[in-house]
């Protein structure tokens, strides 16, 4: 046959019939093309839900298969998806958090993360739910840090001996042994009579530094301390020396004092008259710098603090002619250089003052105005004493204050 093969007839008539529907039904084409789309689209989307599903069965495969290989790496596995934020280590400074009657784990966990003691209440109260002995933290007081694990903060609320407080006691700057022993033994700490003065005396248990001469006076470091349960004379004490020690680190003080051409005692030493001297911060250098120069041209220093250390001082700015005669070694106007141990407990910045001593020539200085501290230096000793006339002055307008 020299005709058109049969699949051409058909093909030929498919075309005509489509091509003579769409003349007159435009709408029916369309409509077919948009099916073909839409049939398109699904394919793609139960594709992508394959896909995704995947995926998910992926992820809850890797946990359930940790727990499959081992419990422990399966419960980690879990902990990692869904842990609760927590610090680590023990934390840094002091907060006071009071727990009261009443309070369940949830509330004292809600009470830590708002003192900033732990980072999520939440994981506070995951590892009080794993230790049987979180239900013995009792109502009180306690003394933590802030930024803590939730085990660190736990294990401390649990340790009271530590973190539960019975007492404040507070040191003032410029207090001498004989008064902190005084303020340790009036406390309410209750201590046996005389446990204050016999534990001072035991100066090996005190945590004194190697170059305290086995004396804790001058390093009964000023502040407020919090009283441990059970503790007692020695444990105060060594809080202070602690804090002492603290300070000194701070200001590198045994290698500045070398530097200058002093041991570290006598940079203690050099403070305590510091403080006893002026109660102005920015003063605390110039009479550094005075004690220095004085000591270097070979004159007495003619402190009145000194001869009040061993006479006990009565409030007033002056000392006597019966005083300044006393043959104590503490009487700086009879005995050169400096007296033999520090005279009282001074501050940080007493300290820092002691081995970073300002610039200058004076060799006096005199409190002209007691009210407000203000200390006047001089070079010459006439101007010296027309600062003290001053101070006279000020005493004649306060009748009573010096």
């Amino acid at each position: 046959m020299n005709g058109p093969s049969v699949d051409q007839d058909v093909n030929e008539g498919e075309e005509q019939q489509t091509g003579d529907l769409g003349a007159g039904l435009g709408l029916r084409a369309e409509s077919r093309v948009e099916r073909r789309a839409s049939r398109r689209r699904a394919r793609g989307r139960r594709a992508f839900g394959c896909f995704a599903g995947l995926i998910s069965l992926l992820v809850v495969g890797a946990i359930v298969a940790g727990a499959v290989v081992g419990f422990g790496k399966g419960k980690d596995a879990l902990a990692g998806v869904f842990s609760a934020p927590d610090y680590e280590g023990q934390g840094t400074g002091t907060v006071q958090v009071e727990i009261t009657n009443g309070q369940g784990s949830a509330s004292i966990a809600d009470t830590l993360e708002k003192k900033e003691v732990v980072k999520s209440a939440r994981a506070f109260e995951r590892v009080a739910r794993d230790d049987p002995r979180a239900l013995q933290i009792q109502a009180a007081t306690y003394t933590l840090r802030k930024h803590m694990s939730a085990k660190a903060a736990l294990d401390l609320m649990l340790n009271t001996a530590e973190s539960v407080k019975i007492a404040r006691i507070s040191v003032a700057a410029g207090k001498t042994k004989a008064e902190v022993t005084l303020i340790l033994q009036g406390s309410k700490m209750k201590l046996p009579a005389g446990a204050a003065a016999t534990a001072m005396g035991k100066t090996a248990l005190l945590g004194l530094p190697k170059y305290a001469h086995a004396n804790a006076e001058g390093f009964l470091f000023p502040g407020t301390y919090d009283v441990p349960k059970n503790a007692n004379a020695y444990t105060m004490i060594k809080l202070m020396t602690a804090n002492y020690a603290k300070a000194a680190a701070s200001l590198n003080l045994e290698n500045s004092a070398t530097h200058k051409g002093l041991d570290p005692y006598q940079a203690v030493i050099v403070a305590s008259i510091i403080g006893a001297e002026t109660n102005r911060k920015e003063d605390y250098p110039k009479v550094a710098r005075v004690i220095y120069n004085r000591l270097a041209a070979g004159m007495y220093l003619g402190m009145d603090s000194t001869i009040h250390y061993v006479v006990g001082k009565d409030g007033g700015v002056f000392t006597s002619k019966e005083q300044r005669e006393n043959p104590s070694k503490y009487n700086t106007y009879n005995h050169k250089g400096l007296p033999p141990t520090p005279i009282n407990s001074p501050t940080r910045d007493e300290l820092s003052a002691a081995i970073n001593p300002a610039q200058g020539s004076w060799l006096y200085f005199t409190l002209v105005n007691l009210d407000t501290g203000e200390t006047a230096f001089a070079t010459t000793y006439s101007e010296h004493q027309a600062n003290v006339k001053k101070l006279q002055a000020w005493c004649q307008a306060h009748k009573g204050r010096c």
